[in-house]
């Protein structure tokens, strides 16, 4: 995967663009936009955006377990179906409310698959960069408990200045100064969601600035 900006096609139930046609046509416009990658949400919408691009995907599952904080490809169930659908990066939850027994069991039963680790603290990103991650992305700052006061900045500085592992910001890095902020700081890519594939939250946004 080359240095750049990552495009984030995802559209979860309930929400306008919810269809995997819709995240294809989505990621085919990343590409041709200059995008270095996608990351896209279950089989059939990664099946989908593989017919249209020809640039690097990394692959999550997300699912809700009863009793379990991840959803992001959570269990094996969705690690295994993500390798066989054939990614090139397979990214999940890794954050220290995911068993570290798990992490190095899926590591190592995929030794030619690589893994990105969506961490929401330094220390995190610290285990993954020790149980043999190759990317560790800022995926879950702000979304648990442990950083709920840490800015996305100071998990990012942290981990470029203790890590070695390709470093990629991703969470409400939702402008081009921001972007182009973490690149400068060394990020090795930065993850665009929202703020290009959700245009129900853009639209809100120009509505709310308005009142």
């Amino acid at each position: 995967m080359e240095k750049g900006i990552i495009v984030s096609c995802q559209a979860l139930e309930g929400e306008p663009l919810h269809s995997s046609f819709i995240m294809s046509k989505m990621a085919l416009a990343a590409q041709m936009a200059g995008a270095v990658g996608i990351r896209a949400n279950s089989v059939v919408d990664i099946e989908a955006i593989k017919n249209e691009v020809n640039i690097p995907i990394i692959g999550i599952i997300k699912k809700d377990y009863p009793h379990m904080i991840p959803f992001i490809t959570a269990t094996f169930n969705e690690v295994d179906a993500l390798v066989n659908v054939g990614v090139e990066v397979v990214a999940l939850d890794a954050t220290f409310n995911q068993d570290e027994e798990f992490l190095k069991a899926v590591i190592e039963k995929y030794p030619k698959q690589k893994f990105m680790a969506d961490i929401s603290t330094v220390e995190e990103g610290i285990r993954a960069e020790k149980l043999g991650f190759h990317f560790i992305g800022t995926t879950l700052v702000g979304y648990t408990e442990q950083s709920k006061e840490i800015n996305n900045f100071q998990v990012l500085k942290g981990l470029l200045e203790k890590c070695k592992t390709p470093i990629l910001a991703e969470g409400n890095f939702d402008t081009p100064d921001k972007a182009k902020e973490a690149m400068n700081l060394g990020a090795y890519a930065v993850v665009v969601g929202g703020a290009i594939t959700r245009p129900q939250h853009i639209a809100k946004k120009f509505v709310d600035g308005i009142k």
